[in-house]
């Protein structure tokens, strides 16, 4: 893996949510520099921050590291969203699923 990865999908990740350093920084309880340390490749993350920056995105690690890295984002938050459906509701979002997903 490249050094220079985590800079660039927090920056795409980032610019794809619509939101600046700035106040990624502060969403994230830190300077408003932080996230622009971590862009311009001059420090990483530490790992508690990692799983922060993750939830941030709401996405697992895994999806911050797959190379099917957008529809990895898109499932992650329609699980989360699942979660939260009543059992008939989720029913009808299957059944939904289902029938688009046929030819």
């Amino acid at each position: 893996m490249e050094t220079n990865f985590i800079s660039e999908r927090i920056t795409k990740l980032r610019l794809k949510k619509g939101v600046s350093e700035h106040r990624m920084s502060l969403d994230l309880g830190h300077a408003r520099s932080y996230i622009h340390g971590i862009s311009s490749g001059r420090t990483l993350p530490s790992m508690t921050e990692f799983l922060a920056i993750c939830d941030y995105f709401e996405i697992t690690p895994e999806s911050f590291f797959s190379e099917e890295s957008e529809e990895a984002i898109l499932l992650t938050k329609l699980y989360n969203l699942a979660r939260l459906l009543s059992e008939k509701d989720l029913t009808m979002i299957v059944d939904l699923a289902e029938r688009l997903s046929q030819p």
